[in-house]
């Protein structure tokens, strides 16, 4: 019914301001996030109704692969060919018949299914019913108040659920019996033991100074520019943004606004997914949504906007990217939310088939996810993480854990664009208790704050203390991820380093959760980037729950970059006259080329300089700002000669 919905409000201009939930919104998961208790079993009426999600299995997702190759190779007969969602059902998912057997046997424990999408299952019941079928033992557990972060109760299963082997088949994983809040937003604010330090700033040629930059220093320093006066706005193009907290939309336009911009008063459609996230908060997150539409909308102000918000559970992100890529109305989408790639597994834990030793997380899910929107012609991109090389260290991790070197999911993903992150080039003072210091960068490089490692010194601080490390654009080599096609034989690639274990160092003895497996080929992060600095940062117009309206500055991560990218993309859609894809394939296929970075309108722009305290910059690929920063206009023209 919804997908229903949203095609008339888009058929007749509607601007689809859902009211969001009376309920306060769940805060998303840090450092000072206190150990749940367990509460025991659930019991009624609590159980009086889950909806869980079962993601299925490709019929042929070999070939769904090949077809994607194939749909992104410039020249070839099926050159951007996109499906739409009902062609890829029929080709490659599930079909309804070979569903039916799988409803049936869910009946007999109490469970009612239903096909909500190509590749998933919506299945109700209570809680009595679900253990059975899937022989675990669900638990409440409570969170308690931690500041002003409010206490709150979620739901979890005790063991991993077992999929029956009469629908092993078919069924790719249970999401759902959890619903502990797991994903943590992109973006930072500058340093909390340098905030009163900072003096003044200066930037080279930018409309603003650092830390109150908006969408038009964006455009001016990264060369949309010449798009603008071609009259290339993203009209006639959607914008996608999943999120999993809710926003004031009139932040957003007070922005658009301020910044000069003229936009559409009915631009922005809100879909709550899964019920929503609940009212808007600082604590769970909802400044990242607000940057989210901001940054997007104000690169591309002729474009329309859907934000897919839900709940920060597995199962409603899951579900939010379910929505979009089944509605098909954004050619391109956003996330700024993420965690470990193999915190899913940790926090959550896998669903295990007993019957096959399988082992199937919800990543598996997430991929089948978005190998579908690739081939429809879907541009997805996600904040590759502001923890740098070490995604695994990151606020939402417990400090007593060894460093690892690890990267952010999804946009570990193959099938999704990573956004990556820099520092501009400029000056910055600070007045410190021995003086006056003074920061100058020469170039634009990857984001570490390891510049700011004097100023901690001055301090008397460690960079830990200091809140300096590690932050920075994520970046490195997933072990969950094959190396891509997109990315073989590519200089700069990297396999996964020797000598990496995720430690528990507060038990005795220490507890190894995971050896990394070293010299692994995996799928490389970031793709792209941008600036994501605090300390050269953005402005975002926001409405706190706690303070109210107001300018909020300093603020950076790379969940800025991933809004920009799809802004962008919305750009480079109107420009080219169609869907782009999967950006990855151009994009590298691009770098391999000989006028990359070189020459009147080169498409990308190198950063041979800093680090992501591991990995380095360099005149080509890194796993630190993957290949660079985009020159948008020269990109669009490239992309333009071969579209």
């Amino acid at each position: 019914m919804i997908f229903r919905t949203l095609a008339m409000a888009a058929a007749i201009g509607l601007s689809m301001f859902t009211c969001g939930p009376a309920q306060a919104a769940t805060p998303y998961p840090t450092n000072d996030t206190p150990a749940p208790q367990d509460l025991g079993a659930v019991t009624a009426p609590a159980a009086a109704e889950l909806k869980v999600t079962l993601p299925l299995k490709l019929r042929d997702e070999a070939g769904a692969e090949a077809l994607l190759q194939a749909v992104s190779e410039t020249g070839g007969a099926n050159f951007h060919r996109f499906l739409t969602p009902a062609e890829f059902k029929a080709r490659f998912a599930q079909s309804d018949g070979d569903l039916a057997g799988t409803i049936a046997f869910l009946a007999t424990f109490g469970l009612t299914a239903e096909r909500v999408a190509a590749g998933s299952l919506q299945v109700t019941g209570s809680a009595a019913d679900f253990e059975r079928a899937f022989q675990v033992s669900l638990h409440q557990y409570r969170v308690a108040a931690s500041g002003a972060t409010p206490a709150y109760i979620f739901r979890a299963p005790a063991s991993a659920p077992r999929i029956p082997a009469e629908i092993s088949a078919v069924v790719a994983g249970v999401v759902g019996l959890s619903t502990r809040p797991m994903y943590a937003p992109h973006f930072r604010q500058r340093s909390e033991k340098l905030l009163n330090a900072r003096e003044s700033s200066q930037s080279s040629g930018l409309i603003n100074a650092f830390g109150s930059l908006t969408v038009a220093d964006f455009s001016k320093y990264y060369n949309v520019v010449p798009l603008a006066a071609k009259n290339i706005t993203g009209a006639g193009r959607t914008l996608g943004i999943v999120t999993l907290a809710a926003f004031t939309p009139s932040d957003a336009f007070a922005y658009w606004k301020a910044v000069g911009l003229k936009v559409k008063s009915n631009r922005i459609t809100v879909i709550n997914v899964d019920g929503g996230p609940g009212a808007p908060s600082d604590a769970s997150g909802s400044l990242e949504t607000t940057l989210d539409v901001e940054q997007s909308g104000g690169i591309a102000p002729g474009a329309d906007i859907i934000v897919y918000q839900a709940p920060n559970t597995n199962q409603a992100f899951l579900d939010a990217f379910v929505q979009a890529v089944e509605n098909n109305s954004a050619e391109s989408i956003s996330t700024s939310w993420g965690e470990w790639e193999w915190l899913d597994n940790l926090a959550n834990a896998p669903v295990t088939d007993p019957y096959n030793g399988e082992i199937v997380s919800s990543l598996k899910a997430f991929h089948q996810v978005f190998l579908q929107a690739a081939l429809q012609g879907q541009s997805l991109f996600a904040a590759a993480g502001d923890a740098g090389a070490y995604d695994a260290n990151d606020g939402a991790t417990p400090p007593d854990f060894s460093l690892a070197l690890s990267v952010d999911n999804p946009a570990s993903d193959s099938y999704i664009t990573a956004a990556g992150g820099t520092t501009l080039a400029g000056r910055q003072t600070y007045a410190l208790p021995k003086g006056t210091l003074t920061v100058t960068i020469a170039h634009e490089r990857v984001w570490s704050w390891d510049y700011l490692v004097p100023l901690c010194d001055d301090l008397q601080l460690d960079p830990i203390e200091c809140g300096i490390f590690p932050v920075g654009g994520g970046g490195g080599v997933s072990f969950e991820f094959a190396l891509p096609f997109y990315q073989a034989g590519l200089s700069g690639i990297q396999v996964t380093q020797p000598d990496q274990s995720f430690i528990n160092e507060d038990t005795i003895p220490p507890t190894t959760l995971i050896d990394i497996p070293a010299h692994y080929a995996g799928r490389n992060v970031p793709d792209i980037s941008f600036n994501a600095d605090p300390d050269t940062g953005y402005v975002v117009y926001y409405t706190s729950d706690v303070s109210g309206f107001g300018k909020q500055t300093f603020y950076g991560g790379t969940s800025f970059v991933g809004p920009q990218l799809n802004g962008v993309t919305g750009l480079i859609g109107q420009y080219v006259g169609g869907r782009v894809g999967l950006l990855n394939v151009p994009m590298y296929d691009l770098a391999r080329g000989s006028g990359a970075y070189t020459g009147n309108g080169a498409p990308f722009n190198v950063i041979e300089y800093g680090n992501n305290d591991f990995y380095v910059g360099r005149d080509g690929y890194s796993p630190a700002a993957g290949i660079g920063t985009l020159n948008v206009s020269g990109f669009a023209e490239a992309l333009k000669k071969n579209h």
